[in-house]
């Protein structure tokens, strides 16, 4: 299993799951569970979105592509980006192709609530910086953008190209992901080759260097995949349903899906295989110590943990 929960010394629950860890040229490091099973990629391919959209012409500043390959909290930071990003090429919210949510932090919502929001709007979606994006590219490449999450769309089939060939999975008919989006099939082993090009492809280098500076714009304060990529040389990208890729410099990729879809066994997944790979000093070790060990309360003080339990084979 890749993690337990452990409260006053009982397991209460147990959740399995699969990690990959390859070198920059694809091969296994090291594996637990089932890497070659499919599951689709969700958020996780964002940084490989944003790469196509500013290969092709959306001209995006450092903050700007950080916010491109997010899945940001929705904070005033994060909204003002999106909104620059979009009124730079004569573009505004009501073009965005992503559904109305509420932000995804609570205390976001909050903020907008207590300034008198009583509806979601699509700009406060996760993932409307991908979407910004994606307009600017249409914009000024002169493709359509009306139809930017067709499957058929240039963009979106420049995206699957890239997915396919640097994963080595192949996706026939990709499925819709929340926002809207086509959403590739991916294995915890495609997941980490994709990330290991993350570190290593030329034209990836300006994604990596935004996600590893701007870790804060790509998720959000406290967020696991932000802890990993402040505390490592590293990039890091969750997707929704307890997937995650890890891109550390000089070209490993890590791929770690939960089956039981949730996100801290993911990160606490990470964390553990980074310590058994020897890549944490204890630096670093402190500061992964509550994603990796996520406490769990009760009566107002520590009463246990979600522990990992993996154990790597190599």
């Amino acid at each position: 299993m890749l993690a337990a929960k452990v409260r006053s010394g009982v397991v209460e629950t147990t959740h399995e799951g699969a990690v990959a860890i390859v070198d920059a040229g694809g091969s296994v490091i090291a594996w637990y569970g089932e890497i070659d099973r499919p599951f689709l990629i969700r958020s996780a391919a964002k940084p490989f979105q944003a790469m196509v959209a500013n290969r092709s012409e959306a001209k995006l500043t450092p903050l700007q592509l950080a916010l491109a390959a997010s899945s940001h909290d929705g904070d005033p930071v994060h909204i003002a980006i999106v909104s620059e990003m979009l009124a730079e090429v004569g573009l505004d919210e009501d073009d965005l192709g992503c559904p109305p949510a509420w932000p995804l932090s609570a205390s976001a919502r909050d903020r907008v609530v207590a300034g008198g929001a009583t509806a979601p709007r699509p700009i406060w979606n996760n993932c409307s910086g991908k979407h910004a994006a994606f307009l600017r590219a249409c914009v000024s490449s002169g493709w359509d953008a009306a139809g930017y999450l067709d499957p058929d769309h240039v963009l979106q089939r420049e995206v699957a190209g890239v997915l396919a060939e640097w994963s080595g999975v192949e996706t026939p008919v990709p499925g819709v992901d929340g926002c809207g989006f086509p959403v590739a099939k991916i294995t915890a082993m495609g997941l980490a080759r994709l990330f290991a090009r993350l570190a290593i492809e030329r034209s990836m280098a300006p994604v990596f260097e935004a996600m590893h500076r701007y870790p804060s714009l790509v998720s959000g304060t406290g967020n696991g995949d932000a802890l990993i990529a402040t505390a490592l040389d590293a990039a890091a990208k969750r997707g929704a349903e307890g997937c995650l890729g890890v891109a550390l410099a000089g070209g490993i990729g890590i791929g770690v899906k939960a089956w039981d879809g949730l996100g801290p066994v993911a990160d606490v997944a990470a964390v553990a295989a980074l310590d058994q790979l020897g890549m944490l000093t204890p630096h670093m070790s402190l500061a992964l110590a509550e994603t990796g060990r996520p406490p769990l309360l009760g009566g107002g003080g520590r009463q246990g943990a979600l522990e990992p339990r993996l154990v790597l084979a190599r």
